[in-house]
């Protein structure tokens, strides 16, 4: 096995896909049959720049050589050779936020994240102007807020984009984007497969009176669908990767795509009636429609699959990071107590015990809001745990409530598009949150009424899926489409376990989310006073 695997390496027919996530950067190597061969990974965190939540570019360079050089130590260690090439590429990140340059490429303002909800006038503004719901993430909400505040750099900006964009650039020299991460910087013309024509143009006419010395479609990346040709890795490109150069160049490359297009792949779920979940330091859930949404719903995105498809997402912007804190204190106690314990091995203790406590929290609240949660109606955000006198307050309670808090506000969400009569049969979990077997799935399961499946592999997630994508573009058959390709060539034989809602726990659910809602002004007290 080793020396066939070591052949198809040395002959370049892999895919290779990175992504960039919150907190972690991955590499994947996958083979032919989309099996996973190698992986690599760089962990990193934000830092607030200027009050606003950015990460640099320099960090996102050091970030990709040491995912890739991690991935390629572990290549050779398993099979004993190191790449020299690949058959394909593809890059992804996290969707949203605002990359700004001027005509030589030197960055004008440090990247804004989707984290940031600074954005509100030019949100407001952007909805009246298109009739069109712009969250306070989007690209073109940090743009136009930027226009607003009059800031120094505008006039000078010669292109956005999203972080994925920006790194395919760097490799590539081609300002292209994928058409689900493009959807998350400007209003998507699914059957155009572009920006839509209509606003773009509503724009211009909106910011005319500023007399800006550019035009939006000036600025904007060109949009791809999935399976296009979106150029090339370039010597330069191949250096950044690999500074060794021992990387080729000429490898061809998808378009770049976002979290959550490459979390639709990697779950399968780019079908109607079918949804995928993401969880890390945010909570994507993407629902594939049947039919467009009848009114306009500024809590719900509206994207699109990575081949067009549009699809409603409800976003959370505070996922795990509050439950990892809580678990984190449990290490440095094991350390304390002298028990050598590996940290995964005090995540699944606590997720399994967690299964034993009141499927209703037993008059425990745990809120995980680390920063605004708009979907809930909160400009603010700090963490808050709480209970009544006579709560039951066991350790099996206190993790139960932090996992049933990480699914809140998406079951917000998703009751708002089931008043729009958008039905949903099953949903696809990823994310490092369901590496413990049955414990978060359960819970999702409960908290959404539905039933929710894992597969093999949540635990690689967008990474793996941006790889496909990859491979999607080499060896697709001619008219394939991306559904039939996933259904017929990468999923046919994946096994997933799925796990049904039980109905009294979902009913308990229930309970604890209307006292979830009822005491959210809390939280937002807490924000405004401290």
């Amino acid at each position: 096995m080793s020396a066939a695997v070591q052949e198809l390496i040395e002959n370049g027919q892999t895919a290779l896909g990175i992504e960039l996530g919150s907190t972690r950067i991955k590499a994947v190597l996958i083979g032919p049959d989309h099996e996973v061969l190698a992986t690599g990974g760089h962990s990193w965190e934000n830092q607030i720049v200027d009050g606003l939540w950015s990460y640099s570019l320099s960090a996102v360079k050091e970030g990709l050589c040491d995912a890739y050089a991690t991935l390629v130590a572990q290549v050779k260690e398993r099979y004993g050779v190191v790449p020299t090439t690949y058959g394909s590429l593809g890059i992804s990140a996290m969707m949203h936020g605002y990359l700004a340059f001027d005509a030589d490429g030197k960055q004008l303002a440090p990247f804004r994240t989707w984290r940031n909800t600074n954005t509100g006038r030019a949100a407001a503004e952007l909805i009246d102007a298109f009739h069109f719901n712009i969250p306070l993430r989007w690209s073109i909400a940090h743009l136009h807020q930027a226009v607003i505040d009059e800031e120094m750099h505008v006039p000078q900006i010669a292109s956005i984009n999203t972080l994925s964009g920006w790194v395919h650039e760097q490799l590539t020299g081609r300002h292209v984007l994928g058409i689900g991460d493009a959807s998350g910087m400007f209003p998507i013309d699914s059957v155009a497969g572009d920006f839509d024509a209509s606003m773009v143009a509503a724009y211009d006419e909106l910011v005319a009176p500023r007399h800006l010395p550019w035009r939006l479609s000036d600025l904007l990346p060109t949009v791809l669908s999935a399976g296009e040709d979106a150029g090339v890795l370039t010597e330069e490109g191949a250096l950044l990767l690999d500074p060794t150069g021992t990387l080729r160049p000429g490898i061809a490359m998808c378009p770049p795509e976002g979290d959550a297009g490459t979390g639709m792949v990697a779950t399968n779920s780019v079908a109607q009636r079918t949804g995928n979940i993401s969880c890390g330091t945010s909570v994507f859930l993407m629902i594939v429609l049947e039919k467009a949404l009848k009114r306009l719903h500024t809590e719900v995105d509206m994207v699109t699959t990575p081949d067009g498809s549009p699809v409603a997402m409800v976003h959370s912007n505070n996922g795990s990071s509050e439950l990892d804190e809580w678990v984190g204190m449990f290490v440095e106690f094991a350390k304390l107590a002298g028990m050598d314990m590996k940290v995964s091995d005090v995540y699944d203790l606590l997720y399994f015990n967690a299964l034993k406590g009141d499927a209703d929290g037993a008059g425990l609240l745990a809120y995980n809001t680390l920063s605004a949660e708009p979907i809930m109606g909160l400009e603010g955000g700090r963490p808050l745990f709480t209970h009544t006198p006579d709560a039951t307050f066991t350790l099996a309670n206190v993790f139960r409530v932090q996992l049933m808090s990480v699914f809140a506000a998406v079951r917000i969400g998703l009751d708002i598009l089931a008043d729009e009569g958008v039905g949903l049969d099953k949903v696809f979990a990823h994310g490092g949150l369901f590496k413990t077997p049955g414990v978060a799935q359960k819970i999702l399961a409960d908290s959404l009424g539905i039933a929710a499946s894992v597969g093999e592999t949540a635990g690689e997630g967008g990474a793996w899926g941006i790889a496909v994508l990859a491979q999607f573009m080499k060896s697709r058959g001619e008219g394939e489409t991306l559904p039939e390709y996933l259904d017929s060539k990468v999923f046919a034989n994946v096994q997933a376990t799925v796990i049904d809602a039980d109905p009294d726990d979902a009913q308990a659910y229930e309970k604890f989310l209307e006292r979830f809602k009822i005491a959210l002004p809390a939280v937002q007290a807490a924000a405004d006073n401290s």
